[in-house]
C-alpha cells in the first residue's frame, strides 16, 4: 500500500473527539444512565477519550467496556480459519442503559452490525448510538453513525487506517492509503 495523504493529524483527531464527546452529551441531555463500549481494538481508544472528555465537561466517568465481535462476524469463515479471541470485557449492565458503541472506521456496516447482536447477546439497552471516527462510504447494510468525526469518501481502492499511541506507538492520525494493484 502507498500512504496518499494524512486526512488527520494528533490535533485534528482530538477536536474530533471533543466534538463528539460535546455531542454524545448534548443528545442525550447530559452523562445519566450512559455507557460506552470500545469494538476492540482501535473503537476501545475512542470510547476511553470519550469517556474522559465527558468526565472533563460533565463530572461524571461513564463506565467503558471493550467489545470483541469475532464470533459475530458474518464472514468468519473467510477472515481465518481460527478466529483469534480478544475477550469482550463489559464490567457493567448495559440493560436499560444508552450505549454509545464506538470504532474507528465505518465501512460496510458489517462490524456494526455484528457489535449489536453482541451486545444483545449482553443485555437489553434501552438504546445504541454509534460513533465513528471516519466514516468512508460503501454501506452493505442500513446503518449509519449517529456521531461521525470526520465523513472520508473513498474509493474501494482505498484504505484508511487510524492510528493510537496503544497499539500503533505513534500519535494519533488518521492516513488514506491506496492499494497496489
Amino acid at each position: 500500500m502507498t500512504l496518499k495523504s494524512t486526512l488527520m493529524d494528533s490535533a485534528a483527531v482530538g477536536r474530533a473527539l471533543r466534538r463528539i464527546s460535546f455531542e454524545v452529551i448534548e443528545k442525550n441531555r447530559g452523562a445519566n444512565d450512559l455507557c460506552i463500549v470500545g469494538i476492540r481494538r482501535r473503537g476501545v481508544c475512542i470510547a476511553r477519550e470519550l469517556q474522559k472528555n465527558i468526565a472533563a465537561t460533565e463530572g461524571i466517568t461513564v463506565p467503558v467496556g471493550e467489545l470483541d465481535i469475532t464470533f459475530y462476524r458474518d464472514d468468519l469463515s473467510e477472515k481465518q480459519k481460527e478466529p483469534t479471541l480478544n475477550n469482550t470485557d463489559i464490567p457493567f449492565d448495559i440493560t436499560d442503559k444508552t450505549v454509545i458503541l464506538t470504532d474507528d472506521v465505518i465501512f460496510t456496516g458489517r462490524t456494526v452490525r455484528a457489535a449489536i447482536d453482541a451486545l444483545f447477546s449482553l443485555g437489553r439497552p434501552k438504546a445504541i448510538r454509534f460513533a465513528a471516527l471516519v466514516d468512508r462510504g460503501h454501506r452493505e447494510l442500513p446503518i449509519k453513525a449517529d456521531y461521525v468525526g470526520k465523513n472520508v469518501p473513498t474509493s474501494l481502492n482505498e484504505v484508511i487506517k487510524v492510528t493510537f499511541p496503544d497499539y500503533d506507538n505513534v500519535e494519533p492520525s488518521v492516513l488514506l492509503f491506496s492499494k497496489n494493484n
